[in-house]
């Protein structure tokens, strides 16, 4: 593979994660919400979320131990969004755990974005 091929894939793979955290990240905000609780999901943002994993986990398939991490993290964080959409008895326990998650993600999101713009600069 040309040093051209390997900045462009670099480069392909992280714009496929940046853009998979940040709808994971818009879904959290939602789940965090009291209106996003309440007026549940935004079919728009779930497509792009779908659409954004299903890219994201394509281009890892060749190191099978990242896919599947993050995989299950999309997974969790899936699940944490819809229990807190739900509501029940443990509710701030969910919102906490989901604030937490949100903290992760936000991090990896700057980290990502600063990687794509070291390697578009490259």
């Amino acid at each position: 593979m040309t040093t051209h091929a390997t900045v462009s894939s670099h480069i392909e793979t992280t714009d496929a994660l940046s853009r998979l955290y940040l709808f994971l990240a818009q879904a959290m905000d939602r789940g965090l919400g009291e209106a996003g609780r309440v007026n549940g999901g935004d079919s728009e943002l779930d497509a792009n979320l779908a659409e954004a994993r299903s890219a994201a986990l394509e281009l890892l398939s060749v190191n099978r131990v990242v896919r599947d991490k993050v995989e299950a993290e999309c997974n969790r964080i899936r699940s944490l969004v819809e229990a807190c959409r739900k509501g029940g008895a443990s509710q701030m326990t969910l919102l906490e755990a989901l604030k937490a998650e949100r903290g992760i993600v936000k991090q990896k999101t700057m980290v990502l974005s600063d990687l794509l713009a070291v390697f578009r600069a490259a």
